[in-house]
């Protein structure tokens, strides 16, 4: 039993008003289902909220995924979910760390970085490819947000991304 308003946010859909990072992440590991709403008059003294009843059964195995890749993704995606993906990856702070990431990235792996690399072209030319840069977050789902991981990112990665 939760907040009425936190069990929406766990079951909310993508374009619902309150489809949020708690909503993605909870369906990426859990089948949610809303099972009855709770009036407070049911409980003394009564509170001042509203309560749902939420089933949440995890999945069973989780998603084989990365999970700090995927944290990184649902954060930049969620800072303004009405904002392009886009934009949201355009914005100074999040080019700088996909930067330094990229470079630590070469560097583990001794991979020579390139002296004119120009990690906004780069950002700009994945998302693109395929067709990230005009979606938004409130309205992508989660087999949208998991084909992004599934991905090539040409060793951009967002592990970083906290």
């Amino acid at each position: 039993m939760f907040q009425r308003e936190f069990a929406q946010r766990l079951v909310a859909q993508p374009g619902d008003k309150l489809y949020c990072r708690l909503s993605i992440n909870t369906q990426l590991l859990a089948r949610v289902e809303h099972l009855m709403k709770i009036g407070k008059n049911n409980f003394r003294p009564p509170p001042k909220v509203e309560s749902s009843v939420v089933r949440i059964e995890p999945k069973n195995p989780p998603p084989a995924i990365n999970y700090k890749e995927w944290d990184g993704l649902v954060r930049i995606a969620f800072v303004r979910k009405n904002k392009t993906l886009g934009a949201g990856f355009k914005t100074t702070s999040v080019l700088e760390l996909l930067d330094k990431n990229y470079r630590t990235h070469c560097s583990i792996s001794n991979t020579p970085c390139p002296v004119d690399f120009d990690i906004k072209k780069k950002v700009e030319d994945i998302l693109e490819k395929h067709d990230f840069d005009k979606k938004r977050a409130r309205s992508m789902d989660l087999d949208e947000f998991l084909g992004y991981t599934e991905r090539p990112r040409l060793n951009i990665s967002l592990t970083s991304c906290v």
